[in-house]
């Protein structure tokens, strides 16, 4: 025999449990890189800011204990994750409120003390999940989706040429995890709020605030037909529409500042589409959702401009 066929060829399964094992000082680094990720999912950012690089070059964790301590118990659970989400959202760190008195602003801007909750804004995908949730759309079902998209998006694409056909039936409405991705060509609404292509890893999100982000949040046949669903049920419900439509989305009750302009609004709304009949009429059959043969499409389009504005709300784009 050969000396290279006596030696022991190391496997993928030789790397995973040297990543694992906490003898060798390796399983130690690998659970704080874990636990450090995991705390950002619910603190917003890590115990260690720079999730993408927990070395030398990285930020020093601003509470080494707490990362010490959760790390150890995660090793010590058989790495069980459940038993990790358990011990964060359960502790009176994570239960706190996310509001910030003008003092701890002033002291801790960037909640470094964990004195408070974090406030960001949601990832892509739930951010079109939750106005599909709120509006009665979602499915919660595992094929592959092709919401609404742009003509032409793929015009540049070839070897062969794609021609991209949206769905015609409730694949339309799944989840975003399960949105089509051709390549680099990620979805333009997951585009604009900062979805990586996937070309390479990204241990963390970049959040931006762009005008394009709002335009979809108008403009994005999904978010136009969740808001037309959503007004519809304030039509057949015989609601109040702008104190029901905010309430619904936002989970509490306007104050008479919002109320006042939701009101002002509905009214703006009301006047130019009872001058343009026509403009009601082709808002409210944007997207698949069949619309009831009773409602009145001016009054359905005058409901769908208010829950269209509520939708794209800060508070309602962002996790407190």
């Amino acid at each position: 025999d050969s000396h290279e066929d006596s030696v022991q060829r190391m496997t993928r399964l030789d790397l995973a449990n040297w990543l694992f094992d906490s003898q060798n000082g390796v399983g130690g680094l690998t659970a704080r890189v874990f636990v450090n990720r995991v705390w950002a999912q619910f603190f917003g950012a890590g115990l260690s800011r720079t999730l993408e690089d927990f070395g030398g070059q990285g930020e020093m964790p601003t509470h080494p204990e707490l990362l010490d301590a959760l790390a150890v118990d995660f090793v010590e659970s058989g790495w069980n994750v459940k038993h990790l989400v358990k011990r964060i959202v359960m502790s009176r760190s994570y239960r706190q409120s996310s509001l910030v008195p003008a003092l701890l602003q002033e002291r801790d801007p960037e909640n470094r003390l964990l004195a408070r909750q974090g406030r960001w804004r949601l990832t892509a995908e739930a951010v079109r999940d939750n106005a599909l949730a709120v509006s009665g759309l979602l499915v919660s079902g595992r094929e592959t989706s092709h919401p609404y998209q742009p003509e032409g998006y793929y015009q540049h694409l070839n070897f062969p040429k794609r021609e991209y056909i949206p769905d015609k039936d409730a694949k339309q409405w799944e989840r975003s995890v399960y949105v089509h991705w051709q390549r680099q060509y990620v979805h333009p609404m997951l585009k604009a709020f900062d979805a990586p292509t996937r070309e390479e890893c990204t241990a963390q999100r970049p959040r931006s605030n762009t005008p394009m982000a709002a335009l979809v949040l108008l403009n994005d046949p999904s978010f136009v037909e969740a808001a037309r669903v959503l007004a519809q049920k304030t039509l057949q419900d015989q609601l109040s529409a702008p104190e029901s439509l905010f309430t619904a989305v936002t989970s509490r009750k306007p104050d008479p500042q919002e109320i006042g302009a939701l009101i002002a609004l509905e009214l703006d709304a009301r006047s130019f589409f009872q001058g343009h009949p026509e403009e009601a009429a082709q808002l409210v059959h944007i997207g698949l959702t069949p619309i009831p043969d009773d409602v009145d499409a001016v009054e359905l389009a005058t409901r769908t401009q208010v829950a269209r504005a509520i939708l794209n709300l800060s508070e309602v784009i962002a996790r407190e």
